[in-house]
């Protein structure tokens, strides 16, 4: 009789127990993913973020962004994109490659919104099946622009100007300076 008292009471206290160790992690995992979330959506700012840049340019029109601060002010971008030519029946097609150093300044009292200046180096290859529409280029472009991190949910949105000047020319389609070179880019923080 004891021995069954005593593995009753076992059998009914560790269902309680497990009960009670589930309960305890779900609050300790709650109160951490608030900790974390609060946490990267403090304020305006933020360490990395990734997503995507839309432009124009001789090498890229859709590139995917990833921006990661080194420093409080410093950032490096870095930019893997394409961009499709083509008219009456040439087609070619660029692959790039670009990394830009940026230094952000505060813009006024507006928390979240900076401007930043820098400069960076762009790599490109252009596709195409004629001779004449293909081959390696190079440029360096200083940059400029606004960046603004909302404080309530982990987006980043940012606007960049990036004259290029071309280093190497994959061939004659492309001019030594291209001025027309601007983007947006959004960014998912953490």
């Amino acid at each position: 009789i004891i021995k069954a008292i005593f593995l009753h009471r076992k059998i009914d206290k560790q269902p309680f127990k497990i009960t009670s160790m589930k309960k305890l992690l779900f609050l300790f995992i709650t109160a951490a993913s608030i900790s974390y979330a609060a946490n990267a959506q403090d304020g305006g700012d933020y360490k990395s973020g990734i997503g995507l840049r839309v432009g124009g340019g001789y090498y890229d029109i859709v590139a995917a962004s990833f921006k990661t601060f080194i420093t409080e002010p410093g950032a490096i971008e870095i930019n893997v994109g394409f961009r499709p030519y083509g008219y009456t029946g040439y087609n070619w097609v660029n692959l790039s490659g670009s990394v830009s150093y940026q230094h952000h300044f505060p813009i006024g009292s507006v928390e979240g919104l900076k401007w930043f200046v820098g400069g960076g180096l762009t790599a490109f290859n252009t596709f195409s099946k004629y001779d004449t529409y293909k081959g390696f280029g190079l440029g360096v472009f200083p940059t400029g622009g606004a960046d603004y991190k909302f404080g309530n949910i982990p987006l980043n949105v940012s606007l960049d100007f990036r004259p290029t000047i071309a280093l190497i020319k994959p061939y004659s389609y492309y001019s030594s300076f291209y001025a027309g070179n601007a983007g947006i880019s959004a960014r998912y923080t953490f």
